[in-house]
């Protein structure tokens, strides 16, 4: 059974940075492309970056430059870093990796940037 348990949100000043880390199990973390999500209050959840098992990764126009995208695959977890967050960064954020045909959620975690 896949369990993705993300961590590493608070609530931070515009300007700030956090770091996200979802550790996942279940899987050999290795061999899948791994993602984060964002989903705000009355928006659709929407892609933030996603790396693939070689490293290569991408990222939505708005966090380009900002985020950073990483994994250690012999710790089975995936990073977000963000730096310079702004207020619309406000969101739950959500780890996910596909198995197969099946999408797998973590419970996602709060990030609030506010002053």
């Amino acid at each position: 059974q896949v369990q993705l348990v993300e961590s590493g949100g608070g609530l931070v000043q515009p300007g700030g940075s956090l770091r996200l880390s979802c550790a996942a199990s279940g899987i050999t973390f290795s061999i899948y492309s791994m993602g984060w999500y964002r989903q705000a209050p009355g928006k659709q959840r929407e892609l933030v970056a996603a790396i693939l098992r070689g490293g290569i990764s991408n990222y939505a126009d708005s966090v380009q430059g900002r985020f950073a995208i990483s994994r250690d695959n012999a710790k089975n977890t995936v990073y977000l870093q963000m730096n310079s967050l702004k207020p619309e960064d406000t969101a739950k954020y959500y780890c996910n990796t596909a198995v197969g045909s099946k999408l797998n959620w973590g419970q996602g975690t709060q990030v609030t940037v506010s002053s």
